[in-house]
């Protein structure tokens, strides 16, 4: 047994050799998008590789594993010779997809992920523009890579496994075989292994460069769903008709919210804080007195009905898909627009702060990609602080010391006491649901007047925006139109007074909203112009242009959405692509515009 067990062992160090000997190769090819990366970062970035390096390596595992199980029924198992044409399959794939990430990065600033695929099926196409002898040079490296971490795999496995002396010890491969399982999980935590257990730095190149690409591209491969084809109901002359004219908006605003322009901005991202229950006096009154103190956006519909995508929807402008998050494809997400990213671009420092797991559904990964310069989760809590099944309560989430220190800053916090199994530390109603909000509420309340003392609080403004509605009893359904409506609350000293807006809005319009508020003493049409490009899901909704146009709100839920606007309710059926009205008539129009929004979404999140 022993010799088995060393077998594994050895397999597994040589694979995280490889693993880290490509990583360095990858910074030193790819040195020039260093950009001010501080040499520590670098180094910093091969420990944190060692995650994803490890969970390849237990994947690559598998089938060794498998014959080690086997050899126990054999008086002298040839295991060398059964196991080299899957390490010459292995070596093939570390090598060429090891060399593709890299060669690619160099161009593109991307990592190589499933998505990049097509192009593999026009290889002429993609070698026409090399000259001959960089194509020899090319197979050659390859070639020199796939025999070295041939030899490798080979050097690591004995010749043969000679017989145990019981076959009982086969037993004893069980506990390996579930350690095996935690490794290729990742964790023992709620998150499996995923893209965003490579990310910790704000510089982007280092998380790129922890990020295993062997991993990323099999996480990817099975991740990867063609959404450009998947709603092509209206020929797409008509869906550009349709859909670009009822985004059309610009910068200009028909009434100034903010007192100044640099706001410091605190934002409060409340866990399934729905209209329903948060806007009763019994359960939320600290959101409601700052709901009549600041401005409230009454109208508002959360554009999905899970964390991850409607995160997604307040970050990136994005409208949420019913049958896939983006947040959990990390090829997407360094393509999406950003709301952290633009305010860096003015100076603003930027952090993202959550009591839970971090890395669940990617949720790190897309957050330093889309701007986020500092990513805390639970692990950034003292042990004793983590009191809940999601991590540490909101009363250790919403207090200043939290807030980003620089100032211009955003800082954005993700609650989680009001969630499933509603679990916190305060008995005032009845009903355990309830009360999670209301203990959430009383958090909130207490941050507040935390900051009222403060000498930032004159030029902050806190803004409180659940990330999904949520169901007001156990019998309502995720789909009901009023599980969209949720409360958008604007405070705190850089706000000019109370006001109501009524306007129709989707949880996405945040993004364009906020900048165009915070831009309006600015007149650089150039800057509206590439602003408004790079989030063509979001409209300033205080603008003209969108109180004279076409209002309406979208809102996904698991496999369908509905369509808001002045003449009712419409959904729309991903099974069948059937659109039907919920309140009043639904005249063709809107049912045409409907899905040719469907389609534009999809194809828009699949070209990124």
């Amino acid at each position: 047994m022993k010799q088995r067990l060393l077998f594994l062992v050895r397999l597994y160090i040589t694979l995280i050799l490889i693993f880290l000997t490509q990583e360095v190769l990858f910074m030193l090819f790819n040195i020039g998008h260093v950009d001010g990366a501080p040499f520590g970062a670098c180094l910093a970035a091969l420990l944190h590789g060692v995650k994803l390096h490890s969970v390849a390596a237990c994947y690559l595992l598998i089938l060794p594993m498998l014959f080690v199980g086997v050899s126990f029924f054999f008086r002298r198992f040839p295991l060398r010779s059964i196991l080299s044409p899957y390490y010459l399959v292995a070596s093939l794939l570390m090598a060429l997809i090891f060399a593709a990430d890299t060669v690619l990065y160099h161009f593109w600033g991307a990592k190589l992920d499933a998505a990049d695929l097509m192009y593999a099926a026009r290889p002429k196409d993609m070698l026409a523009s090399l000259k001959w002898w960089s194509i020899v040079l090319i197979v050659l490296l390859l070639v020199l890579l796939v025999y070295h971490y041939y030899r490798r795999l080979r050097h690591a496995t004995p010749d043969r496994l000679e017989a145990p002396r019981s076959r009982w010890s086969a037993l004893v491969t069980l506990p390996v075989l579930g350690l095996l399982f935690l490794g290729m999980r990742g964790s023992t935590t709620e998150s499996t292994a995923n893209p965003s257990y490579a990310y910790f730095s704000q510089h982007q190149f280092c998380n790129h460069a922890a990020l295993n690409p062997f991993f990323n591209m099999f996480h990817s491969l099975f991740k990867a769903q063609d959404l450009t084809h998947e709603f092509d109901l209206l020929p797409a002359e008509e869906v550009e008709s349709l859909v670009v004219p009822a985004f059309a908006t610009d910068l200009s605003v028909t009434d100034t919210l903010l007192v100044c322009g640099r706001p410091d901005i605190l934002m409060v991202v409340w866990e399934g804080g729905g209209w329903q229950v948060t806007m009763a006096d019994s359960i939320a009154p600290n959101l409601i007195r700052l709901a009549e103190e600041g401005v409230v956006f009454s109208n508002c519909q959360a554009n999905s009905f899970r964390t991850d995508r409607g995160l997604v929807s307040l970050f990136s402008g994005w409208m949420g898909l019913p049958t896939t998050s983006l947040m959990k494809r990390s090829d997407k997400c360094q393509r999406l627009p950003g709301l952290a990213r633009e305010l860096r671009r003015l100076g603003y420092g930027t952090r993202f702060v959550y009591g839970g797991d971090i890395d669940f559904t990617n949720m790190r990964g897309y957050m330093h990609e889309t701007g986020f310069e500092r990513v805390d989760g639970s692990e950034t809590f003292a042990a004793e602080r983590r009191l809940s099944n999601w991590g540490a309560p909101d009363a250790y989430t919403l207090v200043p010391s939290r807030m980003e220190p620089s100032s211009p800053s955003l800082t954005a916090i993700l609650t989680l006491s009001s969630h499933e199994p509603w679990s916190v530390p305060m008995q005032r109603l009845a009903d355990e649901r309830l009360n999670s909000f209301a203990y959430a509420d009383s958090c909130l309340g207490v941050l507040v007047e935390s900051l009222r003392s403060t000498p930032r609080w004159d030029s902050l403004l806190v803004i409180i925006v659940p990330d999904h509605g949520i169901p007001a009893t156990a019998s309502q359904s995720t789909a009901d139109p009023q599980v969209a409506h949720i409360p958008m609350v604007w405070t705190g000293g850089a706000v000019r007074g109370h006001k109501e807006v009524e306007v129709l809005m989707s949880q996405s319009d945040l993004a364009v909203t906020l900048l165009a508020q915070m831009l309006a003493l600015e007149r650089d049409e150039s800057v509206a112009d590439s602003l408004l490009s790079r989030f063509p899901f979001s409209r300033n909704v205080l603008s003209p242009a969108y109180a004279s146009g076409y209002q309406f709100a979208m809102h996904s839920f698991k496999n369908g959405c509905n369509l808001f606007d002045t003449l009712g309710v419409a959904r729309f059926d991903c099974a069948d692509c059937s659109v039907v009205a919920l309140q009043d008539d639904l005249p063709d129009g809107k049912r045409r515009f409907f899905q040719a929004l469907i389609q534009a979404i999809y194809m828009r999140s699949g070209a990124l």
